[in-house]
């Protein structure tokens, strides 16, 4: 309810001009208290550690697999088995076979363990579309190689940032 004191006519009623603000304060005091209550609700995760960021030298061993992934024109993937460019049925194809030459080098499946058991290591130029990343290491899990990696260039100095 509004009020009005001051000097006036008895008899002329003046139109009062001045905006209410209290039901626009309210409203915002009740809107400021349910995004306070609702964000945290609304903003949930997975409670979990999230991996540390280390540089570790890579093991070069014979039997591992070396391969370079890059993009090509027109969107297409390039994937290099060392310094020879392969197409992806031919790195299915030459996956399965350096695969089944280390178990006959260790005498059989049976002796296969997870220091003989070789890795694939993948270099990707950082402009590479993730399709292709993502193909050679689906095309290297499904030769049955189950250790992938990848190779990074450090930071200079060798010093990590955490962020």
């Amino acid at each position: 309810m509004a009020m009005q004191v001051g000097e006036h006519d008895a008899g002329e009623d003046v139109p009062m001009s001045d905006i209410n603000t209290t039901p626009l304060v309210d409203v915002m005091l009740v809107l400021l208290i349910i995004f306070l209550i609702t964000v945290p609700v609304v903003i949930q995760s997975v409670p979990i550690t999230l991996p540390q960021v280390r540089n570790e030298p890579t093991e070069t061993k014979p039997e591992n697999v070396s391969l370079t992934v890059r993009g090509g024109p027109g969107g297409t993937c390039e994937v290099y088995w060392n310094l020879t460019r392969v197409t992806n049925e031919d790195l299915l194809d030459r996956a399965v076979k350096a695969l089944e030459e280390q178990i006959k080098r260790v005498g059989g499946i049976q002796n296969i363990t997870e220091e003989n058991m070789p890795e694939v290591h993948i270099r990707g130029d950082i402009n590479t579309p993730y399709k292709c990343i993502g193909g050679t290491v689906f095309t290297m899990q499904r030769a049955g190689f189950q250790r992938v990696g990848f190779i990074s260039q450090p930071p200079p100095g060798g010093h990590v940032e955490r962020l």
